[in-house]
């Protein structure tokens, strides 16, 4: 894959997204596991092919940095950008958000990855953990019931892009499983926390009435999900979902 005229969007540890025109590229790192890599795409890929409004893969290759994906690049404006820059308006930019994942939950993509399966492995990788923790959040998982909706599993303003026309597209679908959607806002209500508590709570309040889903049912899932994000590892966030993993019953 050549990288022409590149522009750095993004840069972390294990990756860094450029602008390449009419493309977007994601490098991964040389120590980046090249089954993940592939993974991501066919991840994305499964998801493009139920409809939904999702820019296309175009090619993944090896580049002298690591492998790389190149996807279709969306036009626009993220739903974080305008939920800050218009802050009166944060209510009718939360119920499109909402309105978005619903829709993306009315799907199915019965080749991706069960949610409880690959939550399974992550709470069992946790070695910060002890195993009687670890064993009840497995019991809870287990407990949990199971459907095959579409889940975005990253699913927060960033990965929203609006462009001039109003139209809407929806990126970055390296955590999409199939399951329970309650699990999917749960992880979503965590990522407002990790910012903003307000909007946390905005954004629960909503789904849960736009969805008819008991605030309660959500919760449940809530020392599940901060567990499965514990294992990206990121420092900044540890005290945070340990909170939440410590938290047993909600009321």
């Amino acid at each position: 894959m050549e990288l022409k005229n590149k522009k750095v969007l993004v840069r972390r540890p294990y990756k860094t997204v450029y602008d390449c025109g009419g493309r977007i590229v994601k490098v991964f790192s040389k120590d980046h596991l090249k089954s993940d890599v592939f993974n991501e795409a066919l991840n994305h890929s499964r998801v493009e092919e139920t409809g939904l409004s999702i820019p296309r893969v175009l090619e993944v290759s090896e580049t002298p940095d690591g492998w790389a994906i190149a996807i279709e690049k969306v036009s626009g404006v993220t739903m974080e950008q305008l939920m800050k820059e218009h802050p009166r308006s944060l209510r009718k930019y939360m119920e499109q958000f909402v309105d978005i994942q619903l829709d993306i939950h009315s799907h199915q993509a019965p080749l991706l990855t069960q949610l409880k399966d690959k939550m399974m492995r992550e709470i069992n990788s946790l070695k910060e953990l002890d195993a009687t923790m670890r064993y009840e959040l497995l019991t809870r998982l287990d407990s949990m019931k199971t459907h095959t909706k579409v889940c975005h599993g990253d699913f927060n303003p960033s990965n929203v892009i609006v462009s001039s026309d109003g139209s809407v597209s929806v990126i970055d679908w390296a955590h999409a499983t199939q399951g329970n959607a309650a699990a999917d806002a749960a992880m979503t209500f965590l990522l407002f926390a990790l910012e903003d508590q307000k909007k946390a709570d905005l954004y629960l309040d909503l789904f849960c009435k736009k969805s008819d889903t008991a605030k309660q049912y959500v919760q449940q899932w809530l020392s599940i999900v901060a567990a499965a994000q514990l294992t990206k590892g990121n420092a900044a966030e540890k005290e945070f979902l340990m909170r939440w993993i410590d938290v047993v019953d909600y009321q």
